[in-house]
């Protein structure tokens, strides 16, 4: 996946486009994301021992990752990343516009 826990990202297209927030969870094998404040559905829950007044909630709904494009907070542009090696061989995510560490 293009994108990983933590990062910043911009929705490209739906209901939330040009949204830009944090990603919460990522599922590889659905191709799904969380992000946060981004996709709100609202959930009726029944009253149980965690919830005693039960209640409609307002939470955050996963959506394809397909849909969504890493934002770099540097040049404050999306951009697909680029994979670079380091001296010491390990691999840094890299953005294609101001070519910092991502």
């Amino acid at each position: 996946m293009h994108v990983k826990k933590n990062d910043t990202v911009l929705v490209i297209s739906g209901k939330d486009k040009d949204k830009i927030g944090e990603v919460l969870n990522v599922n590889p094998k659905k191709n799904t994301i969380i992000v946060s404040g981004i996709n709100i559905v609202t959930k009726h829950k029944k009253p149980n021992r965690e919830n005693m007044q039960g209640g409609i909630l307002k939470v955050e709904a996963p959506i394809n990752a397909s849909k969504v494009m890493l934002y770099c907070n540097d040049c404050k542009k999306t951009t697909r990343i680029k994979h670079e090696f380091l001296d010491d061989g390990s691999k840094v995510r890299v953005c294609r516009h101001c070519k910092k560490k991502i």
